[in-house]
């Protein structure tokens, strides 16, 4: 047999036990899939709607205004004025809504007969009778909202041995312990500086700008360690702080610049790791802590670069870009959000400047607050805080004649409470929409009526329309084919909790 032949043979062989193997092996298993899960499904059937309004032109402030009932509606026409909300889409977690405790407010908060005070806690803090506010943040030393400038140090100490708050506990540690205590025993707290003191800025003033030296950056950031632990020695605990206020403003006030960059080395070669040395490598950083106009900017310089960013828990705003001309850029604030979604947003400060006692009244007030609020929730921010929590029948104290309104103005002369509708405004999202409550989706068929809404951890379902038209608007709150009539105020911000 040659060779060639017995090679043919051998390969016809294996061929053969190769089909024979095959044929007998058994058939691969059929994958096995599971069908989809089906998203849970929020029905409103059998569901009630309790509705609160504040409207102008009215006697309603955060008023009960009856009980709503769904009725099937399973495709609504062009013409029918929706609200649709759904709960089946969840989004980000708020973490609280408050405001300011600031010198301004202790000191007026203290010219206040015992009643009024009393008045004030409960107004604030409690979530039944008043607008159960659970964020808070004050400031570390002085800003323009006290009746001077100080420092908590000596000049030149830079070892910080005489570091002492004494000057606080005059006023602003026994307000914020009486908030702490009206809130139930937790108020969410956090600090921020609005300048170092002046022997560590080049411009040698607390006031007007000015940078902070480099030779002193480390001593700075024992400084925030000092607060910080000074003031939870003595009962007031601290989730979290931002790096400056404003860092880009040179004020006739207390200020100091960082430019983007600045604020990154600061936080990755000097703060981030002083707070996680010293033991409170937990508490909440955030960073930028001024207006939306150039929230993306600083947010890309300093989140961009992972030693900065392993230190930072989010992103703080304010909303006063509107000094320029502009509207205020609700879409900056969403741009971090999809970039970053990892972090967090954060409204660190909002009021409105040039107070006028005559105008304390004044509706568009609270409609500027309803607004903010709406469009800051919707795109992406976890909290709301307002600035002064209190201030005078001037608009202050302020040492630089800096005036602004606050929801509640407290006149020393009558010793009586003024209620702006700022605050009633500001209540329809805190006393309905608490901490742990996540944002859902929600719609409007009509851009004069706005909407956000969200979903708690008791199951209720908070929806808040605001009206900012001169015209009353009927129109549907919808929900997975259900519909509750409902009508909308002329210039009214109502809740609709939906149990």
């Amino acid at each position: 047999m040659s060779t060639k032949f017995f090679s043919v043979l051998l390969l016809a062989a294996l061929s053969a036990t190769g089909a024979v193997a095959q044929k007998a092996a058994k058939p691969a298993a059929k994958p096995t899939t599971k069908p989809a899960t089906k998203a849970p499904t929020y029905s409103a059937v059998g569901r009630k709607v309790q509705v609160f309004t504040t409207a102008a032109s009215t006697n309603q402030r955060l008023a009960a205004a009856g009980e709503l009932s769904f009725q099937p509606l399973p495709q609504p026409l062009e013409t029918q004025v929706c609200v649709f909300i759904d709960p089946n889409h969840t989004f980000q977690t708020v973490l609280g809504i408050g405001g300011a405790l600031t010198d301004a407010s202790a000191e007026t908060f203290a010219k206040l007969p015992k009643a009024v005070q009393q008045e004030f806690m409960r107004a604030y803090y409690n979530p039944k009778e008043g607008i159960g506010y659970t964020l808070a943040r004050t400031t570390i030393a002085s800003s323009d909202f006290s009746t001077a400038p100080y420092d908590y140090i000596a000049d030149k100490d830079e070892s910080l041995k005489t570091f002492s708050v004494k000057h606080d506990e005059q006023y602003r540690i026994p307000f914020i312990k009486q908030a702490i205590a009206a809130a139930g025993g937790k108020l969410t707290m956090y600090v921020a500086p609005w300048s170092p003191p002046a022997w560590m800025k080049d411009n040698s003033n607390r006031l007007k700008g000015g940078k902070l030296l480099p030779k002193y950056r480390q001593a700075w950031a024992d400084h925030y360690v000092k607060f910080i632990k000074e003031y939870e020695r003595q009962g007031i605990p601290i989730w979290g702080l931002s790096t400056q206020n404003e860092p880009m403003a040179v004020q006739t006030w207390e200020s100091c610049v960082f430019t983007a960059e600045e604020e990154r080395d600061f936080i990755k070669g000097y703060l981030g790791p002083t707070l996680k040395k010293s033991g409170l490598g937990d508490r909440k950083l955030i960073a930028w802590d001024h207006n939306r106009d150039q929230v993306y900017q600083r947010a890309s310089t300093i989140l961009d670069d992972p030693e900065a960013a392993q230190y930072v828990w989010g992103v703080g705003y304010h909303w006063y870009e509107t000094w320029t001309g502009s509207s205020m850029m609700f879409d900056n604030v969403r741009r971090v959000r999809e970039t970053y979604p990892s972090k967090n947003l954060l409204l660190t400060e909002a009021c409105i400047e040039k107070f006028d006692f005559n105008k304390v009244n004044d509706w568009a007030l609270g409609e500027k607050y309803g607004y903010s609020m709406i469009n800051d929730f919707n795109n992406g921010n976890v909290g709301w805080t307002d600035w002064n929590i209190l201030l005078d029948e001037q608009g202050g104290p302020n040492h630089v004649k800096n005036f602004c309104y606050a929801p509640l103005i407290g006149d020393t002369r009558t010793g009586k409470l003024i209620y702006t509708n700022i605050y009633y405004y500001i209540g329809h999202f805190s006393k309905f929409i608490r901490p742990g409550a996540k944002r859902i989706s929600s719609a409007t068929t009509r851009d004069w009526l706005q909407t956000t809404a969200f979903q708690n951890t008791d199951g209720s379902v908070a929806v808040v329309v605001m009206n900012s038209s001169d015209k009353q608007q009927d129109f549907s709150l919808w929900l997975n084919g259900q519909a509750a009539p409902a009508v909308s105020l002329p210039h009214s911000i109502s809740t609709f909790v939906v149990k």
